[in-house]
């Protein structure tokens, strides 16, 4: 009886820990994939394999593993389709998810080394795709040149 008891006690921590770490880290989650949104809608189009090289980040990440695909799939998809519906207002909104990280500049160069992967996961990092980047970069108070752009 006790060991059950002790056995459930030490589910509910990690249950609790794992909750913690998802509200903690969601802007980090939501500012990665609208900055992967913003380089995989730069030339365009969104390739399979950049919406893959974002997947395959989030679930190897030790801060984001957390977050249910489905949430950041969801994310990813609203943020594309605000591109579509306006260019313009989606890419400002992006941007503003983008800078949220402004403050943390670990996070946002790590952000930015993400969205470089993305970018370059098709075989072509275009000059398309290099100039959001830039645009990021300059949001979160970064220097391009610093990540070769």
């Amino acid at each position: 009886m006790l060991e059950k008891l002790k056995s459930a006690i030490l589910a509910g921590k990690d249950t609790l820990t794992k909750e913690i770490g998802k509200f903690k880290n969601r802007t980090f989650m939501e500012a990665t994939v609208a900055g992967c949104a913003l380089v995989a809608a730069a030339d365009g189009s969104v390739s399979s394999e950049e919406k893959q090289k974002m997947a395959t980040f989030i679930k190897n990440s030790e801060e984001l593993k957390v977050f249910d695909m489905a949430d950041v799939i969801a994310f990813f998809n609203k943020t594309v389709s605000s591109f579509e519906f306006d260019h313009s207002i989606g890419e400002a909104e992006a941007l503003k998810t983008v800078g949220k990280l402004r403050t943390n500049v670990d996070a946002a160069r790590l952000m930015i080394r993400v969205c470089i992967a993305v970018g370059a996961s098709d075989g072509n990092f275009d000059e398309s795709e290099q100039k959001v980047v830039r645009q990021m970069a300059k949001e979160l108070n970064l220097d391009p040149q610093d990540f070769g752009l």
